[in-house]
């Protein structure tokens, strides 16, 4: 099928400045890392397409795939040495769980300069830039089985209550936490997990001994 070429146009003029941008040519963000300068480079091209609310619901949700399917974080880290098959694979596997064309052809990116094992971290920085953007809180959660809507949203009204604002919740499983949650924003921790709560009950068991 062919591309009309006006969009193959735009869609070759995005890559090459995800290209420009993520190896150092501008950076948005005040950090310099590599995966600084990949975000930088994102969060400019959904900017230029009018596209960011958008990608900023699709960058969590790829998030959230790396963190949940232990088949793509294979992928991940185990890149193809065939930069071709590399590509190829992380498009099949975005395309499939319905990216739009600008995630999935960052991620192409991202594949064809071998970076597809740094992809979480620049996921990381993408939120971080964002929420400085927009002047939100960025709570960090993990938590044993992956938080449904209503869980999400219940935890961001208890953090508005609590004085944070707008709160970025940026999300990661840890299994041995066995349940609850551990939330970090900024240097403060709150821990409610199981796995805590078993520790102090060992801790004070031993104590009573």
């Amino acid at each position: 099928m062919l591309v009309p070429t006006r969009r193959r146009r735009s869609a070759v003029s995005s890559c090459t400045k995800a290209r420009k941008l993520a190896s150092g040519g501008s950076t948005i963000s005040h950090g310099g890392g590599l995966a600084d300068r990949y975000a930088a480079a994102l969060y400019s091209l959904a900017d230029d397409e009018r596209s960011l609310d958008r990608t900023v619901d699709e960058v969590a949700a790829l998030g959230r795939l790396i963190d949940e399917s232990a088949d793509f974080r294979r992928l991940l880290e185990t890149p193809l040495v065939d930069i071709v098959q590399s590509i190829a694979a992380i498009r099949a596997v975005l395309q499939d769980q319905g990216f739009s064309p600008l995630v999935v052809r960052f991620a192409c990116v991202v594949a064809g300069n071998r970076r597809l094992s740094k992809l979480r971290g620049i996921v990381a920085a993408f939120a971080a830039l964002v929420a400085e953007r927009r002047g939100q809180v960025t709570a960090h959660v993990a938590s044993a089985h992956a938080l449904s809507i209503v869980q999400r949203e219940a935890l961001r009204a208890r953090l508005i209550e609590a004085g944070y604002g707008q709160v970025n919740i940026e999300e990661k499983l840890d299994r041995s936490l066995l349940g609850g949650l551990v939330v970090r924003i900024g240097a403060r921790l709150f821990d409610s997990s199981v796995k805590s709560r078993l520790q102090r009950l060992q801790y004070a068991m031993k104590g009573a001994v």
